[in-house]
């Protein structure tokens, strides 16, 4: 049975830039699923035609508009005729995908960071990190979601990133996820590698962190008290998880030793003192 099939062009009228013009949007849909992306094009509200979905008036601006929406329009109708000739399904996604260059393979920005991660967990333990690690893979993970509630894509071209998008993703991470300036500084950090990565790889053309500055807000670390110390020791908790989490705390307090050294703690350090005991 041969899918529904249409292409509608509108206005993204809540998001209006500073020259008053309006963006315009170019919707898919392929049997009551929608995708839909920017078409790169900004016009006044009131030369747009809402019924035919072009601007009116035959001026030069106007003329030249209409040329690139045809041009859209004759690009994604070719995409879908591909892949409905190629594939056993057609979906809005992936007619959107073909026309924008999303299927070819690591042009897009999850697909990158996915392969990036792949390969830096190859090298953990030898030039690598665990932390670094965890840290690559819970910033992929906010961008996938981050992705998925703005765009409603399961991914997005390199090409199609803004400065825009760095911006709105770091107001993702403060409200959405509630992080503080620093952890999203830290977040932040290497997601601009990625970002470099696929410039230097020919990737992307333009980075779009260009401008874009963050810094690490300094904090003053508190300290406890002996009577707080014993409190926490005689605290009890919910969780059994967190009172693991408060004896390794309790361990380097006493001990003067620093968090990364306390986990790469094994049996290997535990020796027998002049008291037969271990230490």
């Amino acid at each position: 049975m041969r899918s529904t099939f249409k292409v509608l062009f509108y206005l993204k009228r809540n998001a209006p830039k500073k020259s008053g013009l309006i963006p315009v949007m170019c919707r898919i849909t392929v049997n009551g699923k929608i995708a839909q992306f920017s078409c790169k094009l900004d016009v006044e509200e009131k030369s747009w035609n809402v019924k035919s979905g072009r601007v009116s008036g035959r001026s030069i601006v106007a003329q030249e508009a209409n040329r690139m929406l045809d041009k859209i329009r004759v690009g994604i109708n070719r995409a879908y005729q591909q892949i409905s000739d190629r594939d056993n399904y057609v979906t809005a996604e992936k007619v959107r995908n073909a026309y924008l260059g999303l299927g070819m393979n690591h042009e897009t920005l999850l697909a990158v960071f996915r392969q990036h991660n792949e390969d830096y967990e190859k090298q953990v333990g030898k030039l690598k990190s665990l932390r670094s690690y965890w840290k690559y893979c819970v910033v992929y993970k906010h961008l996938a979601e981050f992705v998925e509630k703005r765009y409603k894509v399961s991914d997005i071209a390199l090409k199609e990133l803004t400065p825009a998008f760095i911006t709105d993703f770091e107001l993702f991470l403060k409200v959405e996820k509630s992080h503080c300036n620093n952890t999203v500084w830290s977040y932040m950090m290497p997601f601009r590698k990625i970002i470099y990565m696929a410039v230097n790889n020919g990737l992307l053309q333009r980075d779009p962190f260009f401008a874009y500055s963050i810094t690490k807000e300094e904090t003053k670390r508190g300290f406890l008290t002996k009577e707080e110390i014993t409190l926490l020791i005689n605290g009890t908790f919910k969780k059994k998880s967190y009172e693991l989490i408060r004896d390794l705390f309790i361990f380097c307090s006493y001990t003067g030793l620093s968090w990364t050294d306390m986990a790469n703690l094994t049996e290997a350090n535990l020796q027998t003192s002049f008291d037969g005991h271990l230490w």
